[in-house]
């Protein structure tokens, strides 16, 4: 599917951004009250099975949600500030790259099972509300996680710059 290909790569991305990052940089605040590296990927990750979940449960489901087109890619505006429910709001402990990088390749592997196994119709004509765009059809899900990573890339580099 050419929506997942550009999701991995916009992870490839995102990895790179990191990798030579030492743990503790990972884990240091570079400005009071805003997240540190590692928890806007620990926040990647936890979107990611949230987003899983809820396409995997309206997979299951009868009902019909049909949902029209959003502009989902003003999702890469960052001067819209959009607070994250809590279910995807990170963790505040000490994480190392290495198992960040195992959360988000668990994570992905999952996304991509249940979006390889879905029926394009169901994909069409299912949906689940996201917080902005209200209704979002499952397809549209899937490049928005893409969209998310980038958006967060950009917050990463923004951080980088400030350790």
């Amino acid at each position: 599917m050419l929506k997942v290909n550009e999701n991995e790569k916009v992870r490839e991305e995102l990895l790179n951004a990191v990798i030579r990052l030492s743990d503790e940089q990972l884990n240091t605040h570079p400005e009071p009250g805003r997240w540190s590296i590692v928890q806007v990927l620990d926040h990647l990750y936890l979107m990611e099975r949230a987003i899983t979940k809820g396409i995997s449960d309206k997979l299951k489901g009868d009902d019909s949600i049909l949902a029209v087109d959003k502009p989902i890619e003003l999702t890469l505006n960052r001067e819209k500030k959009v607070q994250a429910p809590p279910f995807v709001i990170p963790s505040e402990s000490y994480q190392t790259l290495s198992e960040i990088k195992e959360k988000l390749s668990e994570s992905r592997k999952a996304f991509v099972q249940v979006v390889d196994h879905a029926k394009e119709i169901d994909l069409e004509q299912k949906s689940f509300p996201h917080p902005l765009f209200k209704d979002l059809s499952l397809k549209q899900w899937i490049p928005f996680v893409g969209l998310h990573e980038k958006r967060h890339l950009f917050q990463i580099e923004e951080l980088k710059a400030k350790l």
